[in-house]
């Protein structure tokens, strides 16, 4: 969608579910918040408690929250869109991403990179190195529940000007989904992408800090947002004047085929955590990396690849994480933080008994689609978990092996 200067309204339709409980819960803390407001008032008339402290304690604390779920990159070869073709111009990459549908649409924002040019067929499809995808792969990727992308990578300039106009103008007609990364002017390079869902507005930013050594043409240096210190700096502080409350970077960062965070990396997270980002979601690597704290801020280092055809195991695992993002306010004071901030592996292999690239979760997984899927679980997470900051989600049961048979005498 283009960008407003005015946050985007979002339902929140992850959170139906926990309407009723919060209902009930909000009943008895209102009982409980009365209670404590008439108690810390006696209390201070008492000369027990400061009249000021008598006050705060009768200010009741307002919390609201909305769920975020990351995914990595769409790194369409090839190989994917064929398996995805319907006709000479006709594809259909749902099926690909049913076993993840559910769970992402049960969150109020997700997101993922989409790391190859949505050019679409009439631009000639291309592969590795220079790629250039079907428009069809956004359909795909919007009906399984995506609403926020990164546009900012090293392919966004593989096939020029002709497909990032294309590729705009793509977005720009899909209601209820936010990019980032790519733009259409200066002036929409320099407007905040501001979202509100649950009360919460959240601004949302993405660069790249490579374009495998291409250019943007003179003077539309705006069509790829590299990441640069003072240019993300004018960026962060003009999210916060249209009064962000979250702001959410996405960064194509780091050296691929690594599984822990580089020296530029830790450099850029250190960074954007000073300028009071809020969460770093990473990218580019096409392996799993570390979830940590940076001071106050959620680091994401890297999702790893959430489909591709990339034929190695390592790179065919991906990271999907999920997280509550709670503001609480109580008077002048307002914080933010993170509840519930879960991993769950993701394997994408090219063919299963699922069908072709079917992206599975662990938790699903069986043992005719990964064999000895639970000891390639248990290598994977632990590159991601390093600390308290993550749990990973189990996964499925490694059924019972048959009784080996006896050899007879």
């Amino acid at each position: 969608m283009n960008a407003h200067a005015s946050p985007v309204l979002l339902p929140g339709r992850g959170s139906e579910r926990r309407n009723e409980i919060r209902r009930w819960c909000f009943l008895v803390l209102s009982v409980l918040l009365l209670f404590l407001s008439c108690t810390g008032r006696a209390v201070a008339a008492a000369g027990l408690l400061p009249a000021e402290h008598a006050e705060e304690s009768g200010t009741p604390e307002k919390i609201s929250r909305f769920s975020f779920l990351a995914v990595g990159d769409a790194l369409i070869h090839k190989g994917v869109y064929e398996a995805a073709r319907k006709g000479k111009k006709q594809f259909d990459f749902r099926p690909m991403f049913r076993l993840v549908k559910e769970r992402v649409q049960a969150h109020d924002v997700a997101f993922y990179n989409q790391e190859t040019i949505l050019g679409g067929v009439d631009l000639r499809l291309s592969t590795y190195p220079c790629f250039n995808s079907p428009q069809e792969v956004g359909d795909g990727m919007i009906d399984a529940g995506f609403n926020l992308v990164s546009l900012a990578n090293n392919h966004t300039l593989d096939r020029g000007e002709k497909a990032i106009l294309a590729s705009h103008e793509y977005w720009a007609g899909q209601d209820g989904v936010l990019t980032a990364g790519s733009y259409a002017s200066l002036e929409d390079r320099e407007t905040p992408r501001l979202i509100e869902v649950n009360g919460i507005t959240c601004a949302f930013l993405a660069y790249t800090t490579l374009t495998n050594g291409l250019k943007a043409p003179k003077d539309k240096e705006f069509y790829v947002a590299i990441y640069d210190k003072d240019s993300v700096e004018a960026d962060v502080k003009r999210a916060r004047e249209a009064k962000a409350d979250v702001v959410i970077v996405s960064m194509h960062w780091g050296s691929e085929y690594v599984f822990t965070p580089g020296a530029q990396q830790k450099e850029i997270a250190g960074h954007l955590a000073s300028l009071g980002v809020n969460l770093v979601v990473g990218h580019h690597p096409h392996v799993v990396q570390p979830v940590q704290m940076v001071k106050d801020t959620l680091v994401i280092y890297s999702l790893g690849n959430f489909i591709s055809s990339q034929k190695e195991l390592f790179k065919l695992i991906g990271l999907m994480v999920s997280l509550d993002v709670v503001k609480k306010e109580r008077g002048k004071e307002k914080t933010i933080s993170f509840e519930n901030v879960t991993g769950t592996l993701l394997y994408n292999p090219r063919r299963s008994p699922l069908g072709r690239y079917a992206v599975v979760p662990f938790d699903l997984m069986k043992p005719d689609i990964l064999k000895d899927f639970d000891k390639v679980h248990k290598k994977y997470a632990a590159y991601v978990k390093l600390d308290e900051t993550l749990s990973i989600r189990p996964p499925a049961k490694m059924p019972p092996k048959p009784p080996a048979k006896r050899r007879k005498k």
